[in-house]
């Protein structure tokens, strides 16, 4: 389970959200200059950081840019839109990672169907979530793009449904009834984390390595298809099974990666599928600490490409289809809010690329990619 957020923090995204439902509704409309920190402070009977990290989460989002020495103003790019003008809602749970690459994508296919999005977070808050979308849907938008939060309900399939009966189109992104299969009739885009994580395995196997152990963070949705693809993948090449070392957390630390590293090792494992960037970095500093050799002693392969090739040995990766998902998903959309039911469901899978580094013994890159209705 997540942390409960502490007091601060929810006073600083009560009142992002109280500032994003007045520029969204034009109460403080493009160009206007909002409030000083202080001022607001004052008026809000709130601490400077509270309004300065309200500001700052409002200027991730695009929705104000900040200048040095003038102030805080809306974006002319929130102008309300004209009659005809389609308006699209997209709720990611966080900005900084992963995800931005998915909203350059949906932007641009919204761009060329002359259409706006309007961008909200949830913060991985399930409360979040909701309030965010209720804004959303008092902008006027014409359809929703959501990230909602689903592995971690006792019951994703009651959710989707709540999801499904709001009164526009619903797209998911990154998020489907995985558990339930044919009985998934969400409309989706999604990364296929399976068959990634199964082509890291091919791979490993085609260099010679019959022992491919699964380093996991289990704290996201990714993790379960990962560790289900190398899972498959084991049993489709007549691998040996590896005791999978997994932690439960947002992030691995130095100790979890030398403890992990030490299993390994001990098991006769020379390569490893790891979940994700930072973790697989870790794993290459416990392996420099232990004397262990990348790629010589142990192969290394990362589950995410966010910053992999800057790593110290430059990993090998999967790299999921984060630009190409945004644009297929904002184009699925479109097209449900301009047909209806006339269309048959989206169900669309993308599977990654793997990108050869050094932390494998190559330098060539292989490309992986389809599309899987």
């Amino acid at each position: 389970m997540r942390r409960p957020q502490n007091s601060r923090e929810l006073k600083f995204r009560h009142l992002a959200a109280e500032l994003r439902r007045s520029i969204i509704d034009g109460t403080w409309p493009p160009g206007a200059k909002l409030p000083t920190e202080q001022a607001l402070a004052a008026e809000m009977a709130l601490s400077l950081t509270t309004v300065r990290r309200a500001y700052e989460e409002l200027a991730e989002e695009g929705l104000v840019v900040r200048r040095q020495g003038a102030g805080t103003f809306v974006t002319k790019e929130v102008a309300a839109h004209g009659p005809d003008q389609r308006v699209v809602g997209v709720l990611v749970p966080d900005t900084a990672l992963y995800y931005p690459r998915v909203l350059k994508g949906i932007e641009q296919a919204l761009s060329e169907s002359h259409a706006r999005l309007v961008l909200a977070s949830s913060h991985y808050d399930p409360q979040a979530e909701d309030a965010a979308i209720g804004h959303l849907l008092q902008a006027g938008v014409h359809g929703l793009l959501l990230v909602p939060s689903l592995h971690e309900l006792d019951d994703p399939r009651a959710r989707t449904a709540q999801l499904q009966a709001l009164p526009v189109p619903v797209v998911l992104v990154e998020r489907r009834l995985a558990q339930v299969g044919p009985g998934d009739d969400t409309e989706h885009v999604c990364t296929d984390h399976e068959g990634g994580a199964w082509d890291a395995v091919r791979h490993l196997r085609d260099l010679g390595h019959r022992r491919i152990g699964l380093g996991l963070r289990t704290d996201g949705p990714t993790a379960a298809p990962i560790a289900s693809g190398y899972e498959r993948a084991l049993a489709d090449f007549g691998l040996p099974p590896v005791m999978r070392q997994e932690y439960r957390m947002r992030a691995w630390d130095a100790d979890q990666a030398d403890t992990a590293l030490s299993a390994f090792r001990k098991d006769g494992v020379t390569a490893v599928l790891c979940f994700g960037d930072r973790e697989a970095s870790l794993l290459l500093g416990a392996a420099r600490r232990a004397g262990v050799r990348v790629p010589d002693d142990l192969a290394i392969i990362s589950y995410d490409n966010e910053f992999a090739d800057v790593a110290e040995v430059p990993l090998t990766a999967v790299s999921p289809p984060k630009f190409r998902l945004g644009q297929l998903a904002a184009q699925a959309l479109l097209q449900r809010m301009e047909c209806g039911d006339a269309l048959p469901v989206h169900q669309l899978h993308l599977r990654p690329r793997l990108i050869v580094r050094r932390s494998c013994g190559g330098a060539d890159v292989r490309a992986v990619s389809h599309v899987q209705g």
